[in-house]
């Protein structure tokens, strides 16, 4: 008889925090989280981190300094994450969001996370992947992010359970600890580099959890 889906994600959380314990995760400030986030949609964080560091040498890296910029000058500092334009319209629409809204991004934190999250969703670009890495990773929010790596791995553990529902139940399995959402987050990752990204299938040890 298979395991419930709750009872399998538990032995998966425990088997990864076996495998990897504390790592480090996504450091930088509030704002240049948020542009992150953005900015590492379909494509590689080590391009993401090239852009940052580009747009921290234009003074660009804040949400006010987007939303007052040309968007050429944008699209030239973020020109190596790939889709360049796309995405300096979606930072634009967050940096405007941001501020025609609440000023800044510490009056944000007087809003709950379920009202952030649906007014994020409402944001040009940003699904639901990207709101809730903003809210997890720079707002120190528990909203769990649910990503194609993520999924992956638990369906071939055998949990079937997809985007919003797979969501629900991480967060009803995890302390309720926005640094446990994020090692959490972190280990996922982290195993699909070191097997899903490499095609290591035949070694998978989680397709043996159930």
């Amino acid at each position: 008889m298979s395991l419930s889906s709750e009872k399998l994600l538990e032995e998966i959380i425990s088997f990864l925090d076996t495998q990897y314990g504390e790592i480090p995760w996504w450091p930088g400030s509030t704002e240049e989280v948020m542009i992150g986030a953005v900015l590492t949609q379909q494509t590689r964080w080590t391009n993401v981190e090239i852009a940052l560091g580009r747009m921290n040498e234009c003074g660009l890296c804040s949400l006010a300094a987007i939303y007052r910029s040309a968007g050429s000058d944008i699209e030239s500092a973020i020109r190596c994450t790939g889709f360049y334009r796309v995405k300096t319209k979606r930072l634009k629409s967050l940096a405007s969001f941001v501020i025609d809204n609440y000023c800044d991004v510490d009056s944000m934190q007087a809003v709950t996370t379920s009202i952030l999250r649906k007014e994020l969703l409402c944001v040009n670009g940003i699904g639901a992947e990207t709101a809730d890495s903003i809210l997890c990773y720079a707002l120190n929010r528990r909203s769990y992010v649910i990503d194609a790596y993520t999924e992956r791995i638990c369906g071939c553990a055998g949990i079937t359970e997809k985007k919003g529902l797979l969501k629900s139940l991480f967060e009803s399995v995890l302390p309720e600890d926005n640094q446990a959402y994020r090692l959490c987050h972190a280990w996922f990752v982290e195993y699909a580099k070191e097997y899903c990204g490499n095609r290591r299938c035949g070694e998978c040890m989680i397709k043996n959890l159930k």
